[in-house]
């Protein structure tokens, strides 16, 4: 979008937070950059250039704006939308190959060289690999100055900085102030009472409905690894350099997120699964206007506008639980997932009390007896299929993977049919144009709005909401009075 400066100029004169993390608006004269959305008064048209992502302004030689933080801006939709290069590129980076591995470390999940990576990158964002993860860290960084005591030098590495010397480099660079600085500057707040636990805002572009997305998430919760407590929907992750205890709660400007880590490396990667988790860089308005077109689903929108796609932290976790859940209720789907991570899964410490275990990973299933599991023997079988294309990498669900081969490779697997590829290509890939039309609630509410009623009649007219056809699930499944689409009251 940053290449149609029309565009940009209007939305900046607008002060249109839609597009708070499409593009980023750099000042010739100040020499800062800042989100559209920017309360500032819009400088004169010939002295804004426009650039795709805050790295390549950093890398112009602007710095970030003090009063609308373009670098808590929510993320572009497009990385969560798109399927190709890029896009996987992003969401690896986001997750924190870049620090753990280095650029061939991400070249390398993607299945390109490191030049094709760059020289792609570099293209469509103004910045390469590099550049965008060093953007990611100053993020990291402020967040730990601001909301934290931590010791400066505990603040550069647990942000992923190699060195005190680049970290004091890169925050004066970005932010044009001096770590120190920035804490002086840091709003009065709570702060972590005890080392590694945080208050995060995860900002998202509005409208959001939280009512199918905490519901959904509330409702289908193992025990032991999700609860609902206190307004509040809180899990276990496991992450690179440990674990964390996440607690997610929706108010109307931002999502509140308190994340206990054992390792403060992790903050970037638990931050990125939570926003993946909860779909908060959507574009509710695009999603929205498109399914609106469709004269049946048009007051569905209307009523509830801007719902997500529940989605989760750990693919690997929902596609073993996608199996567990075949042909069952969700109050059993819970019953087997939760013996499973009684049996198999890594305890944890929950200062709270309410979460005990991490879900077990696919090595640790591979040794399961399948004659333990209160299951036919066909699902079973189904099951440990699965668990071993895991464990051996011969099926990958990794947000940097490609889509279409992991749902050829998933169809392959016996007993896995179309509904339990779609879920998994809905919830665990991220694909917003996932649809499930052999669902029962799903033909039920097509049929109660007037929509086709059989599978083949539904994809047909189910065209008009590419690429937004898992959302219109979300819709239609919310027509229906169960648990998984309304938010908790207690």
């Amino acid at each position: 979008m940053h290449t149609d400066t029309e565009r940009c100029l209007r939305a900046v004169q607008s002060k249109d937070a839609r597009f708070d993390g499409w593009f980023y608006t750099a000042v010739v004269t100040t020499r800062i950059y800042c989100r559209p959305s920017c309360p500032v008064v819009p400088p004169k048209p010939q002295n804004m250039r426009f650039y795709p992502s805050a790295a390549a302004a950093q890398q112009a030689g602007f710095r970030a704006c003090k009063r609308c933080r373009p670098d808590a801006s929510p993320g572009s939709p497009q990385w969560d939308a798109r399927a190709d290069l890029t896009a996987r590129a992003m969401r690896l980076i986001a997750d924190g190959v870049v620090d753990r591995d280095g650029v061939p470390g991400l070249a390398g999940a993607l299945g390109y060289s490191t030049r094709q990576v760059e020289r792609q990158l570099l293209a469509e964002l103004g910045a390469g690999p590099l550049a965008l993860a060093r953007a990611q860290r100053a993020q990291t960084a402020r967040l730990l100055i601001e909301t934290t005591a931590l010791p400066m030098a505990e603040v550069a590495f647990a942000a992923g900085f190699a060195s005190i010397r680049t970290f004091n480099e890169t925050v004066r660079e970005v932010f044009a102030l001096a770590p120190g600085e920035l804490r002086q500057r840091a709003r009065p707040g709570p702060r972590a009472a005890l080392p590694g636990t945080l208050t995060l805002r995860l900002p998202f572009r509005r409208p959001l409905c939280p009512d199918n997305l905490f519901g959904h998430l509330a409702a289908t919760a193992v025990p032991g690894v999700e609860e609902w407590r206190d307004g509040a929907y809180r899990r276990t992750l496991r992450l690179p350099y440990g674990h964390a205890i996440v607690a997610l709660s929706p108010r109307p400007e931002h999502i509140e997120c308190r994340v206990a880590l054992t390792d403060l490396r992790d903050l970037a990667g638990a931050i990125a699964r939570c926003r993946r988790m909860l779909d908060l860089d959507a574009d509710p308005e695009a999603v929205d206007a498109q399914l609106r077109t469709d004269p049946l689903l048009a007051p569905l929108v209307g009523k509830a506008p801007g719902r997500r796609v529940p989605r989760t932290a750990d693919a690997d976790e929902f596609a073993v639980r996608a199996v567990l859940g075949q042909q069952v209720s969700t109050a059993a789907a819970r019953t087997h997932a939760g013996r499973l991570v009684t049996a198999h899964g890594e305890p944890v410490d929950d200062p709270e009390g309410g979460l005990t275990h991490l879900f077990p990973d696919p090595r640790t299933l591979a040794g399961l007896d399948p004659g333990t599991l209160a299951m036919p023997r066909t699902r079973r079988a189904t099951l440990t299929g699965l668990i071993a294309a895991l464990a051996s990498g011969t099926l990958r669900l990794g947000v940097g993977d490609d889509r279409e081969e992991a749902r050829a490779r998933l169809a392959a697997l016996s007993g896995i049919g179309p509904w339990t590829v779609e879920c998994i290509a809905m919830r665990a890939l991220g694909d917003p144009d996932a649809f499930t039309p052999t669902d029962l609630g799903l033909r039920r509410a097509a049929t109660r709005l007037g929509l086709p009623g059989t599978p083949a009649a539904l994809i047909r007219h189910s065209a008009a909401w590419r690429p937004w056809r898992a959302y219109a699930v979300q819709y239609l499944w919310a027509t229906d009075d169960h648990p998984i689409n309304l938010l908790p009251t207690n």
